[in-house]
């Protein structure tokens, strides 16, 4: 189990406990077109719910909360908890509701992956969304399926700045626009830029990501010709992104972020908008409630409303529609691989012991002197008693090859360096990826805090200095679309051999040999002048 620490001084920015709530004075707010539907002078209200992350998380799993200090772990989420949600609030309000996804959704589970998202339509279809943005795991099965999911849904998918690479065309419209209590709403949508260099380059072959830069000008195209008396900015670019985005695209009322997993219980503010995040993994659910008069936002208010089962039943539809698309792959993803003693969970940028495990795995499989997994960010707890197949696609839903190679010990230190620049950058623009890289066979100490290039303070291969002429035989992963060098973004390796062995068999083969997991930290990675726990890069 964790231990319960937590990152001090971000109680007032993220893990505050209760809603926030703003009357904003109609000075501040330059007057607009108001919307045609919009009575002058007649205040109403509109309510938006929105998740973002999902990760196919179909079913209700154990879910980690900390707050004020203090961690618990409670059953949380599935489909049919999030669908009960929406239903009770849309019920609460009559109807006067948005209800939102920001992406993140076909991917993250073995019902996703072994279907290519197919199996999620139907419980999808069932939640009551009305829009909804892609996310940069969208494109795991190619585009050419994004596009056949997109055509499944009864919910628009839409994005400014996604075309087809030749045609230069948008894959889907850059906003969406509904009228809710007679106030006019427009969502403009924005996903990752970096998904050709951040996911395996196969992935998006055929696709253009475009950056924010014409994010304005349709800002001012919903405001001006399509006449909306809100908007809203929806991006899967990540929290510490969109705050720098808040100050690049004005006139937005609440800027409804994804992608870092950020649980946002006090909104940001921003050039006069709120930045939000809601979690992931269907154990959230975010909730902003607008008042708006004269064709103007006047009060706000946001709640990030957790969904655990002691204070949300299920949707008994919803849950018929999920045991129906679970049903095929029930045998195959129940079935028994190993066994753990201690809580595995990945919550944490620097260091977990989930990804430990992992590391140890693909550093064995490899028969390396240094293994290195992924900083993802998906995966839920998984308590103590036996790992199954499901878990195994929850930690890797993406299955790669596990590939070694020989690294110089100068490779591995500017490899660290600018991993650790993708995680800590001061400029958000600059940060790349998920969270830091987990090694095996290997520790750093470094300072998140200093410049770029200069944050490793020491590094050991197996007890020993890091030796920059020495060279080092490394495990990883193949990524789809890579050049024969690269050892899973890594450049300019030699000697590297593709093994006949995934992330997942490393893991079967290591859950084998019974090791003695541990559920602690091990000083793998140390950032001297952060918290031994760091939740959020969201730092002051």
């Amino acid at each position: 189990m964790y231990r319960r620490l937590l990152l001090l001084g971000l109680a007032a920015v993220l893990f505050a406990a209760g809603c926030a709530r703003t009357v904003l004075r109609p000075a501040a707010t330059p007057p607009v077109p108001t919307g045609a539907t919009s009575a002058q002078g007649s205040r109403r209200q509109v309510t938006i719910l929105y998740v973002a992350d999902l990760h196919a998380q179909l079913r209700a799993h154990p879910e980690l909360f900390w707050r004020d200090g203090e961690e618990r772990i409670e059953m949380a989420g599935g489909f049919a908890r999030v669908a009960a949600a929406i239903e009770r609030i849309r019920s609460e309000r009559g109807g006067d509701v948005l209800v939102l996804d920001a992406g993140d959704t076909l991917q993250g589970s073995g019902e996703a992956a072994l279907t290519e998202g197919a199996a999620l339509v139907a419980p999808l279809n069932a939640l009551g969304l009305q829009g909804a943005v892609p996310g940069n795991w969208e494109v795991a099965y190619g585009p050419g399926v994004l596009r056949e999911r997109a055509r499944q849904l009864n919910y628009p998918l839409f994005a400014a700045n996604l075309r087809d690479a030749a045609s230069g065309e948008r894959l889907f419209s850059p906003y969406l626009l509904r009228e809710v209590a007679g106030v006019r709403i427009a969502v403009v949508g924005f996903t990752d830029p970096d998904v050709p260099r951040r996911q395996p380059p196969g992935y998006s072959e055929g696709l253009r990501y475009d950056g924010p830069e014409a994010l304005p000008a349709l800002v001012r195209e919903v405001r001006e010709q399509e006449r909306a008396d809100v908007v809203l900015l929806m991006t899967h670019v990540g929290l510490s992104k969109a705050v720098a985005l808040a100050d690049q695209v004005p006139g937005v009322d609440a800027h409804l972020s994804a992608d870092t997993h950020e649980r946002t219980y006090v909104p940001i503010e921003r050039g006069g908008s709120w930045v939000v995040e809601p979690g992931a993994f269907g154990s959230f659910l975010g909730r902003l409630d607008l008042w708006v008069e004269g064709g103007k936002v006047v009060e706000r208010k946001w709640e990030l409303l957790e969904l655990t089962a002691a204070r949300f039943p299920e949707s008994p539809e919803v849950v018929r529609l999920v045991d129906a698309a679970l049903a095929p792959l029930g045998p195959r993803l129940s079935k028994e691989v190993g066994h753990t003693e201690v809580t595995l969970a990945r919550y944490a940028v620097v260091e977990n012991p989930l990804d430990n495990m992992l590391a140890d795995a693909i550093r064995a499989a490899g028969g390396t002197e240094i293994g290195l997994s992924n900083g993802f960010r998906f995966g839920t707890p998984l308590l103590p008693g036996p790992v199954r197949e499901a878990d195994l696609w929850n930690f890797f839903p993406v299955v790669n090859p596990v590939k070694t190679g020989k690294l110089t010990g100068k490779q591995l230190r500017d490899f660290w360096e600018q991993e650790l620049e993708n995680v800590f950058a001061r400029d958000a623009e600059k940060r790349f990826g998920g969270w830091l890289p987990r090694p095996s066979g290997m520790t750093l100490r470094f300072r998140a805090n200093a410049p770029k290039g200069q944050r490793l303070l020491s590094a050991e291969v197996n007890g020993e200095p890091l030796d920059d002429a020495r060279v080092y035989t490394v495990a990883a992963c193949e990524r789809e679309g890579d050049t024969p060098d690269m050892l899973c973004r890594i450049p300019g390796a030699t000697e590297t051999r593709t093994l006949a062995v995934d992330a997942h068999e490393a893991v079967r083969r290591y859950l084998a040999t019974r090791p003695k997991l541990n559920g602690g930290l091990q000083g793998r990675a140390v950032g001297e002048d952060l918290p031994p726990v760091l939740r959020t890069q969201q730092l002051p």
